[in-house]
């Protein structure tokens, strides 16, 4: 028997068999959950994550025998619902997870679940339009439209009437569309003529994967990555072509679309990176799911394994740089306070809190990491039947934001920045990690 808690050996990740008939077999899934909810109700370790296990516990301890038993398993997709799969009850607090006896992969078997569901089920309207991110920024980015769409989400009946059609809650805090995006702004860009100069894992040529969120939405996070990366020498151009990562489908239980994207950007990405180019990213869900879930999903896939070991958090590869020598450390503005949120799909890359690391090389810089979930998730901080819980999991952050009384705030999810900014309710708006490096090099 190979003991976790109190032992030696690693977690390990096995592979997500989702092409098995097994996998969808909503009986076989039912006792799984069975299982695993009463080794987490004996536990509880978890409680200060995600509500999916206060759902869990409250529907246990107000049940007639105060036990799993007494629970109605029809219940058991109110825990479900309430899983985002930020991965931090796997990688931070199960002392079960392989290679324990018992071992419990919970966002996994929430994702089982959530797959069944929409094998069963389908997308409703606002799930569609909430995880098509390439088409909908595209669209929503177009002159004129990005201005129009901008400004009705700003209208109070519009948002009631959103409500109502979609689904989306009329408070929740929905990102802005630029027609001036991440393609068009780096158009003419060409990378530095330097030679490229190896630094560990890195070979010193970047291949940016915008993002979906980076491209229509905060395109000047991917503007500021690249002005960085060139003022450390490190010549940058955009992936051509790529669309989502697909990290919206999974959440929702859609792996056939997961996999339909897969085949798409898994090939671009494979060039770049045979072309001499490493990749990175600079929104943490995206490096996550090329990093672990693609990996998990085709573990037998060799072109996946290796854009697995050739993408990168961007703070991750100037750490690497660092350790050669090669960063540049000459910062003529300080940043003062910084208060800064650990995107919980950044912590578990298990990559070490690179971000605040470099930030905390800026002179006269005091950076403060606050290691709570911020609750946003995508979709969930949006979506009418979760906003008020999205809410309540920001709030200690917002907390933690108002005692600190920091110069800027920031995080590595700009989904992330936004939601603590709706959580403090002022005129202070987050600063990305990237746009920080930026502003200390002056540049």
């Amino acid at each position: 028997m190979s003991l976790r808690e109190g032992g030696l050996q690693a977690p390990t990740r096995h592979p997500l068999d989702w092409q098995s008939a097994e996998f969808y077999d909503e009986q076989k899934c039912l006792a799984e959950l069975e299982r695993v909810f009463d080794i987490c109700h004996g536990c509880r370790r978890c409680v200060s994550l995600c509500d999916s296990f206060p759902v869990l516990f409250d529907l246990i301890d107000e049940s007639p025998t105060m036990e799993l038993d007494g629970v109605d398993k029809a219940r058991f997709s109110d825990v479900v619902d309430q899983c985002y799969l930020c991965d931090l009850c796997y990688q931070t607090k199960c002392p079960y997870v392989p290679p324990h006896e018992w071992a419990l992969d919970y966002p996994h078997l929430m994702l089982r679940a959530k797959a069944i569901r929409f094998k069963q089920e389908g997308s409703t309207l606002r799930d569609k339009v909430l995880t098509a991110t390439t088409t909908v920024g595209a669209l929503a980015s177009i002159p004129v439209i990005d201005v129009t769409v901008n400004a009705m989400n700003k209208v109070g009946v519009v948002r009631k009437g959103m409500e109502a059609v979609l689904g989306v809650h009329h408070q929740a805090k929905v990102p802005q569309y630029h027609a001036n995006h991440l393609k068009k702004r780096l158009k003419k860009h060409q990378p530095g003529a330097q030679d490229p100069q190896p630094a560990g894992p890195t070979r010193g040529r970047v291949a940016v994967f915008g993002t979906c969120y980076g491209t229509y939405n905060t395109p000047q996070m991917g503007e500021d990555l690249v002005r960085v990366f060139e003022h450390n020498r490190i010549p940058t151009r955009l992936v051509q072509g790529e669309r989502c990562c697909g990290m919206p489908k999974l959440e929702h239980g859609d792996l056939q679309s997961v996999a339909a994207l897969k085949e798409h950007n898994i090939p671009i990405l494979v060039q770049a990176i045979r072309d001499g180019w490493d990749i990175v990213a600079p929104v943490p869900s995206c490096v996550l799911m090329f990093k672990q879930e693609l990996p998990l999903m085709f573990p037998d896939d060799a072109d996946v394994q290796l854009v697995k070991a050739n993408i990168f958090d961007p703070f991750e590869y100037l750490v690497h740089r660092h350790k050669a020598g090669l960063l540049n450390t000459d910062f003529p503005v300080s940043l003062g306070k910084v208060a800064y949120q650990v995107a919980c799909h950044q912590r578990v890359q298990n990559i070490g809190l690179k971000t605040r690391d470099v930030l905390a090389l800026i002179p006269g810089t005091e950076v403060k990491a606050i290691e709570r979930c911020s609750g946003h998730d995508g979709t969930y901080a949006v979506r009418k039947e979760t906003f008020e819980r999205a809410m309540k999991i920001v709030k200690p952050v917002v907390n933690q934001v108002k005692q600190f009384d920091p110069a800027a705030y920031t995080s590595d999810c700009p989904m992330a920045g936004s939601h603590i900014a709706h959580g403090l309710g002022d005129d202070r708006e987050p600063l990305h990690p990237l746009s920080l490096l930026r502003k200390a090099y002056g540049i």
